[in-house]
């Protein structure tokens, strides 16, 4: 059979290639005869018409190899990628699947290399704004390995849709002016701004935020081949940052640490009420001005109940039904806290409920706020708000509910199985139980009950100790 010979357009011809392949395959033209070639102007298929031809059935995984490789630079692309589709329609339906294959292995190679560049298109492209008839325009310059400018038009459209843009490239350019996507001709990067306004700024916040102690050359320039560095504002700041990572290194590992201000609550109280806090009151209207120590809640949940009472309880922090409310203790947990003090003979407005942490700390997930623990750290940030509190309170009493409110009156994390029980507060007298909401969180409702029993147990303990304490001090 005489050789056939096809010419395509310059670039990545895809719907020229699918054409020609289907004609070729209609024809029974194996690999070997035919000739693949591109030209600006192309004369698409000397032969037979292969309109006509019916479509080719291929596996997905074919159709998007294809698909990725048209975009290659390698001249034997087509070549290659028809005698694939001959393999295929040959019989070899699972071709792809045999790795070690030196046309697979050469086509695989060749699509990871056309994904390493559509990643550093869409990484590495900087606009800059220019002016355009009393409007603003976004210019981009970007020399890509292969021919991905098409390939690559959705994904900008995509993310700046609202704006006018040009990427201008060697091979091509693309032109969005917020309704419609061209294409144009090959761009020069003297046509595309070397800076704009916006620079100096975002060169100043790179700078401050440079880790000289993470710097490593040669991953860099791995990651980020040197020819894209121009286009980037901050890469033009990398050589005196690397200069001078050797003296920054040595002023951070040589400057004391200092704790954030405005998580010091003793300064805060300092700086907002000059350091006099006599009254529940003024305690209150600090909590209630301090910015949260944790993420998420807006405003202080206070303190509730009377002063100089037998009992008072501390737990954890608020959760989302106190926050809304801005009470202590009315969700879940505080609910079943208010059965098992009846029940314990306790009557809940006699005694004086309070929170180890001040605010709610959550993580929002769609409409829902989901409560997340406060750290160690977090919990000692509101503990002189607690002592404080506690102080001018003045309780018989302290009753620590959970792990938390015993960090928060002992400054030690102690596991409450082996502290369950009277304690010793450096607030005073107290006594040491589970939070309620850990009953809640049991799965059997044996050990529920059973743990219940044992809780009403130990408010009823705490409620003795608490008169008896009372008593002697009268």
């Amino acid at each position: 059979m005489a050789p056939r010979s096809v010419t395509l357009r310059e670039g990545a011809d895809l719907d020229g290639f699918r054409l020609a392949a289907r004609g070729l395959i209609a024809a029974g033209v194996a690999p070997c005869d035919a000739v693949w070639q591109t030209a600006a102007a192309p004369s698409l298929f000397h032969g037979p018409s292969p309109e006509n031809a019916a479509p080719i059935v291929l596996p997905r995984e074919v159709r998007d190899l294809i698909q990725s490789v048209v975009c290659h630079r390698d001249p034997e692309r087509y070549g290659l990628l028809y005698t694939l589709i001959w393999r295929v329609t040959q019989g070899e339906r699972s071709l792809l699947e045999i790795a070690s294959d030196p046309l697979v292995y050469r086509l695989m190679a060749m699509a990871k290399s056309v994904a390493r560049d559509l990643h550093k298109m869409h990484a590495f492209v900087r606009f800059r704004r220019v002016a355009a008839e009393g409007s603003e325009r976004f210019v981009a310059w970007f020399e890509p390995d292969h021919y991905i400018l098409e390939a690559t038009a959705g994904f900008f459209v995509d993310r700046f849709r609202a704006l006018d843009w040009s990427i201008l490239t060697p091979i091509g350019s693309l032109h969005w002016n917020r309704e419609a996507l061209t294409l144009g001709p090959p761009g020069e990067r003297s046509d595309a701004p070397e800076s704009d306004d916006l620079e100096a700024g975002w060169g100043v916040y790179y700078a401050s935020t440079f880790n000289p102690a993470r710097v490593n050359v040669a991953e860099m320039q791995k990651q980020m081949a040197k020819k894209y560095w121009r286009n980037m504002a901050e890469t033009k700041l990398i050589p005196d940052l690397l200069r001078s990572a050797g003296s920054r290194v040595e002023s951070v590992m040589t400057k004391a640490p200092a704790p954030p201000r405005k998580k010091d609550p003793v300064k805060a109280v300092a700086a907002m009420h000059d350091g006099d806090v006599r009254t529940l009151a003024d305690l209150n209207a600090i909590i209630s001005a301090a910015d949260p120590f944790v993420p998420g809640g807006k405003r202080a949940v206070l303190g509730e109940g009377p002063l100089s009472p037998s009992l008072a309880f501390v737990g954890e922090q608020p959760g989302d039904q106190e926050d809304l409310q801005w009470r202590p203790f009315v969700g879940p947990a505080g609910q079943l806290l208010t059965r098992a003090l009846a029940e314990a003979g306790i009557a809940r407005d006699a005694c004086y409920l309070t929170n180890a942490v001040k605010h709610f700390k959550y993580e929002q997930r769609g409409k829902r706020r989901l409560h997340q623990k406060p750290t160690a750290g977090e919990v000692r940030h509101y503990r002189w708000w607690l002592m404080k509190e506690l102080e001018i309170v003045r309780p018989s009493l302290i009753v620590a509910l959970g792990a938390t409110a015993v960090l928060a009156l002992t400054d030690k994390a102690l596991p409450i199985t082996k502290v369950r029980g009277p304690a010793t507060f450096d607030a005073g007298a107290g006594f040491i139980t589970v939070h309620p909401s850990y009953l809640l969180r049991l799965p059997d409702e044996s050990a529920k009950q059973d743990a219940y029993r044992a809780f009403v147990a130990d408010l009823a303990h705490a409620r003795s100790l608490a008169v008896q304490s009372r008593a002697g001090a009268a």
